[in-house]
C-alpha cells in the first residue's frame, strides 16, 4: 500500500510539473523576439529539463512548482498567452522593460496567490481588466508605462493587501495618479 501511495504522489507531482512546464512552453511559443536568445537557448521541452533551472523561473522547494517568473530587462517581445494562468502557485510575475503587447488574458485571474505584478514599460493595450481586483494577496501592482486606456477599475482599490500601485504613463481617464502608496 505504501508503494501505491508513493507512486500516486509521484504521479500527481509529475502532473503538476507538466502543467507548469506546458504553461511556460506555451509562453515561450508566443515570444516573437528573443534578441539575447535567453529563452531559445534555455527553455527546452527535453524530458530531463528541470523547469526550476530555467532562466527567470523560481520554484518552491516543497512543491517543486513555479512561484516566480522574472523575465525583466530581457528585450523580449510577444503576447501573454492564456496558458500562463495555469501557473497556480505563481506569487510574482515580473515582465518589466520588455516589448510585450496586446491585452492581458482573463485566464491570469486564476493566479490567486499573486503578491506582485510588475509589467511596467511594455506595450500592453486595452483597458485595465477589473479582474485585477480579485487577487486577495496582491501587494504590488505596477503597470506604468504601457498603452492602457479607459478608467481605473474601482475593484482594484478594494484589495486589502495592496501596498503599492503605479499606473502612471498610460492613457487612463478619471483620477490622475503617479504613485499611490497604500498603508
Amino acid at each position: 500500500m505504501a508503494n501505491y501511495l508513493t507512486a500516486g504522489a509521484l504521479a500527481i507531482a509529475h502532473t503538476n510539473f507538466s502543467t507548469d512546464q506546458s504553461a511556460l512552453l506555451a509562453f515561450k511559443a508566443h515570444i516573437t523576439s528573443d534578441p539575447q536568445n535567453i529563452l531559445t537557448a534555455n527553455w527546452s521541452f527535453a524530458s530531463n529539463s528541470d523547469i526550476c533551472n530555467w532562466v527567470g523561473v523560481t520554484c518552491s522547494a516543497r512543491h517543486h512548482r513555479v512561484t516566480a517568473l522574472n523575465l525583466s530587462y530581457m528585450g523580449l517581445a510577444g503576447v501573454i498567452p492564456p496558458h500562463l494562468g495555469n501557473l497556480s502557485f505563481l506569487v510574482e510575475l515580473a515582465l518589466e522593460n520588455n516589448s510585450f503587447h496586446g491585452p492581458l488574458p482573463q485566464e491570469l485571474s486564476r493566479l490567486r496567490r499573486l503578491k506582485a505584478i510588475n509589467s511596467q514599460n511594455n506595450n500592453f493595450m486595452g483597458t485595465i481588466p477589473s479582474w485585477f481586483g480579485s487577487f486577495p494577496k496582491l501587494q504590488t501592482f505596477k503597470l506604468l508605462g504601457n498603452g492602457f486606456s479607459g478608467f481605473i477599475p474601482a475593484a482594484i482599490f478594494n484589495l486589502s493587501a495592496l501596498e503599492i500601485i503605479d499606473l502612471s504613463s498610460n492613457q487612463l481617464s478619471g483620477i490622475r495618479t503617479r504613485h499611490i502608496h497604500i498603508n
